[in-house]
């Protein structure tokens, strides 16, 4: 199966699998360190939270929803400005870490907001 491989191929091939785990493996950890927090804002502040505020929770919900609603080519393209003032670049692994993590970030933001809502108000 191997033998139509050539060594070049199979370096880029441990090179790509590589850049893609540091891609999936930074965003997913500084998705999930910015979402953790934004799900429970959302939760706290919702009605009969503990912290209720509804207009932060509102306000938070919205750019969330929005975020999440978007498209990631469209995302990927709004923020390369942004992108471009964090990285450096606009391409390369490291820029793609970048809208990865915006996209993430409100994904895991609901997901914990969802699971908080299914445990008894008393416990939260």
């Amino acid at each position: 199966m191997f033998e139509n491989f050539s060594e070049m191929m199979l370096e880029l091939f441990v090179t790509s699998l590589w850049e893609t785990i540091i891609m999936v493996g930074v965003s997913g950890i500084v998705g999930g360190l910015v979402g953790i927090p934004l799900g429970v804002f959302l939760r706290l502040t919702d009605a009969g939270g503990v912290l209720e505020n509804g207009p932060a929770n509102k306000i938070v919900g919205w750019i969330v929803n929005a975020v999440r609603s978007t498209p990631f080519i469209i995302l990927l393209v709004a923020i390369i400005p942004f992108t471009r003032f964090i990285t450096g670049s606009s391409i390369g692994t490291w820029a793609a870490v970048v809208p990865l993590t915006i996209a993430a970030a409100p994904f895991v933001a609901r997901l914990v907001e969802t699971a908080l809502r299914e445990v008894d108000n008393g416990l939260v």
